[in-house]
């Protein structure tokens, strides 16, 4: 009896699991289609092919589905390959993250979160900062505890490794997610983002490489 109510309990997570999964595609796309102004709980729901009693069952409104799938984002975010070790060579390293970072914030739909969040965050400060911490400054923080882990080995000579991880973050998108993120160009080829990856990894370490 208790193995039975155990294997019940399994069965309802699961599908639990699979419903809420289905409602955060159904409003991912809503949300792509429509922003956030113009996405309203029928229009998820209808997406999602489930009922609005259903959907509200899981969601309150559609600012906590949002939020949910921002989290998702940070969770994408945090979930990129790449190797900050700290013993690891800075040429490297910052070479396979800037392609690793890349291929997340220009992968096709990639940009549609963060156009979302640019769409509302005057209005709802809370949602950009919470994008923002979530999201953008792990990844700066990730990279510059990595920088300080080489200044201290003596391979770079750094003043300021927060401003050092944002420059090289901002380096490594040059010319390509301005235009991506702004529909005015598609995602970026694998060779395109390598070689501006590579052009930024040597003007950094032109930069910050110890003498």
């Amino acid at each position: 009896m208790v193995v039975a109510a155990s294997e019940d309990r399994s069965v309802v997570q699961e599908e639990d699991s699979s419903k809420r999964r289905q409602i955060l595609d159904g409003a991912r796309k809503v949300f792509m289609d429509l922003g956030f102004d113009g996405a309203s709980m029928g229009e998820i729901a209808r997406a999602a092919q489930v009922s609005k009693g259903t959907l509200y069952v899981y969601f309150a409104d559609k600012s906590a589905l949002f939020e949910a799938i921002i989290e998702e984002e940070a969770l994408q975010h945090g979930q990129v390959v790449f190797s900050f070790d700290p013993a690891r060579d800075a040429d490297a390293t910052l070479r396979e993250f800037g392609l690793a970072y890349l291929h997340l914030v220009c992968r096709p739909g990639g940009g549609s979160a963060i156009r979302t969040v640019m769409a509302i965050a005057e209005r709802m400060p809370d949602v950009g900062r919470r994008y923002y911490a979530r999201v953008l400054d792990k990844s700066i923080n990730r990279l510059s505890d990595y920088l300080r882990a080489r200044v201290v080995a003596g391979d770079l000579a750094i003043d300021d490794c927060d401003l050092a991880a944002s420059q090289f973050m901002e380096l490594a998108k040059a010319s390509l997610f301005l235009p991506f993120v702004f529909q005015a160009a598609p995602a970026p080829s694998e060779q395109r983002m390598a070689e501006v990856v590579a052009s930024a990894t040597r003007m950094f370490l032109a930069a910050y490489k110890a003498k």
